[in-house]
């Protein structure tokens, strides 16, 4: 059976895992009566709640005697370090573009890493229903895109397919509304060339890209065969990069994809993308490889991280509650488990042993950890994020530029652009982008837009669309104003009561509602002036012979308090707070809960 191996990139939200599906459906890769969910490559809780693809999963189809090895892809940003990996196990890309929003910051990211590694993409206008559309504009985008990414003539005389991945067609002729997906699956098997590899002859080799646990099998190793063949209970060993041996064992268990299902294989062949148990220390970017190898396969390297948050132990008054993993060797373990599989992430442990500095892509990658932790059980104290500086060759100090690309109706242009100059950010585009938006792109320090994407969504009435891509490092721009206001902090232990926070309504937004357990140092809200102020929430009415507990005056109306998430939560704090993530709740908090604490780091901030 001839073999392809395919990856479909493209920005978030364009349609991968939706055209994935069909290309199921078409495939006879699902029987006629079987029930299969909407974005089933889309396989765990968080990638079903969100709507958005998280991690890089590999599947198989099989078409006209051709076997298709397809690897769906995150969108995100925040996600790029398994979009690198995966490029390594395929001969050949589709990219998807939307046929209303065109080439986005992310289509640039993933194009430039496929054609630096030579791989000729299949162009698929997708959504060309949408009343909106304008094919041809996004096709001299797309062609716009590659010449500024240096793609060759090859690369530049891309096959273009127009489709609907929902309602299944896909054709060459941009006018037509209807149809199946053979045009797509016949440009793969024409245009992507089959595995260039070595069967015969030559030892095993294996490059592992993806890491997995299985309760039972352990370990997971999964990538593409290099060369050669490995049969079950082989004799193999892990190289690292430096070719070093860091384990000998067997290969106990050897698994190919079809469909949604890993199928046990007696043996995998050169070109095959298969997964791999047996060993217990090797990790990502590792080679596997026969005994007699000694020289690693050369794997891609991998852009830095450019955000970090500190994770500490949670030690507020409510700690142990409603968590089961509250210790510091918990929360080592399974954030030492996370760098291994996901390369992006980088860990160290600070001075103290109760924290850790987690370094990443970007606050949604961090948030999408901490909260698969606090699934898991864990409780955990987050500082706010915080960018990771750099030096010029001068010893200059830089710091990360992202270029964010922002959708916006026109009414609401002129804030956004004052907003954005507010955090240092530089306009480069500005242009009209049909329907009544404009689409304004700036170059910005990073920096400068933690916490401001809740506060976008506040000044364009929820309507606009902001989109951001790690640019370059460069030189540092000085102090960013951060957040204006003040907060409300609890000066006591106990349970928050309507009497009290009738008046501290008048003082700002509330963060709790009444009967919630508080303690001191507790943020409770935001006030509406700059500078931080201690309240008392806890105040009951005093019950006298003069104050009934009953009559008109008790009825009191409190504002729905103002409930974060997770994301929100972590881009709204300051330096001097933290938020603490548990199974049920999250909760702001200063970092020093006694006042004489806070004043006494404040005068020393302020010394400094």
């Amino acid at each position: 059976m001839s073999l392809r191996n395919v990856a479909i990139i493209a920005h978030v939200d364009h349609g991968k895992t939706t055209l994935v599906d069909q290309l199921f459906r078409q495939s006879g890769t699902f029987r006629d009566n079987q029930r299969v969910e909407e974005r089933a490559m889309d396989s765990n809780d968080l990638e079903k709640e969100r709507g958005i693809t998280i991690l890089a999963k590999p599947t198989s189809i099989e078409w006209e005697g051709h076997r298709i090895n397809i690897v769906d892809t995150p969108g995100h940003a925040d996600f790029g370090g398994e979009v690198e990996r995966i490029l390594s196990m395929v001969d050949g890309v589709i990219l998807l573009v939307d046929s209303s929003e065109g080439a986005m910051p992310q289509t640039k990211f993933v194009t430039g890493k496929a054609l630096k590694l030579g791989l000729r993409p299949i162009v698929v206008v997708n959504k060309v229903d949408r009343p909106d559309e304008r094919i041809q504009e996004v096709l001299d985008e797309v062609f716009d895109l590659f010449v500024s990414l240096d793609a060759t003539d090859e690369q530049l005389d891309f096959p273009v397919l127009y489709a609907s991945g929902r309602n299944g067609y896909a054709n060459e002729d941009p006018t037509l509304r209807e149809g199946t997906l053979k045009p797509l699956f016949q440009k793969i098997v024409d245009h992507v060339p089959p595995p260039k590899v070595e069967v015969e002859g030559t030892p095993f080799t294996f490059l592992v890209t993806l890491l997995d646990r299985d309760n039972f099998l352990g370990r997971i190793l999964t990538g593409r065969v290099n060369s050669g063949v490995v049969k079950v209970n082989q004799p193999i060993h892990a190289l690292d990069s430096d070719g070093n041996v860091i384990e000998t064992g067997r290969a106990s268990k050897i698994m190919t994809f079809r469909g949604l299902e890993r199928v046990p294989a007696d043996e995998a062949r050169a070109g095959d993308i298969i997964s791999l148990a047996g060993l217990t220390v090797a990790t990502v970017s590792n080679t596997i490889a026969d005994t007699t190898v000694n020289t690693p396969i050369r794997a891609q390297p991998i852009d830095p991280p450019t955000l970090s948050m500190r994770f500490a132990v949670n030690d507020s008054p409510m700690a142990g509650r409603e968590g089961s993993k509250v210790t510091s060797r918990m929360i080592r373990d399974r954030l030492e488990r996370e760098a291994e599989s996901n390369v992006a992430i980088k860990v160290t442990e600070s001075e103290d042993k109760d924290s850790f500095e987690v370094a990443g892509r970007g606050e949604l990658q961090l948030g999408v950890l901490i909260e698969t932790m606090r699934r898991e059980g864990f409780e955990l104290g987050i500082s706010r994020p915080r960018v990771l500086f750099g030096t010029d060759e001068n010893g200059g100090k830089t710091e990360p530029y992202e270029t964010v690309v922002i959708d916006v109706d026109d009414e609401f242009s002129g804030t956004v652009v004052d907003k954005m100059n507010q955090r240092k950010g530089e306009m480069t585009d500005m242009r009209p982008s049909g329907g009544g938006k404009t689409r304004i792109t700036f170059s910005a320090p990073s920096r400068g837009l933690i916490g401001y994407h809740g506060e976008f969504l506040s000044d364009t009435r929820g309507t606009g669309i902001m989109n951001r891509l790690f640019e370059k490092y460069g030189p540092h721009k000085g102090n960013i104003e951060g957040r204006k206001n003040g907060v409300l902090i609890s000066n006591g232990v106990g349970e928050a009561q309507a009497y009290a926070l009738g008046p501290l309504e008048e003082r700002g937004v509330l963060f709790v509602g009444p009967g919630e357990t508080l303690y001191e140092g507790m943020v409770i809200g935001e006030n509406a002036k700059t500078d931080d102020l201690e309240v008392n929430p806890m105040k009951a009415k005093q019950l006298t012979n003069f104050r009934a507990s009953g009559g008109k005056d008790d009825a009191i109306r409190l504002t729905p308090p103002k409930k974060m998430t997770l994301e929100q939560a972590i881009a709204y704090i300051d330096d001097d707070e933290m938020v603490e993530v548990t199974p049920k709740s999250i909760r702001l908090r200063k970092r020093h809960l006694d006042p004489h604490e806070r004043k006494k780091a404040s005068r020393a901030k302020a010394a400094a």
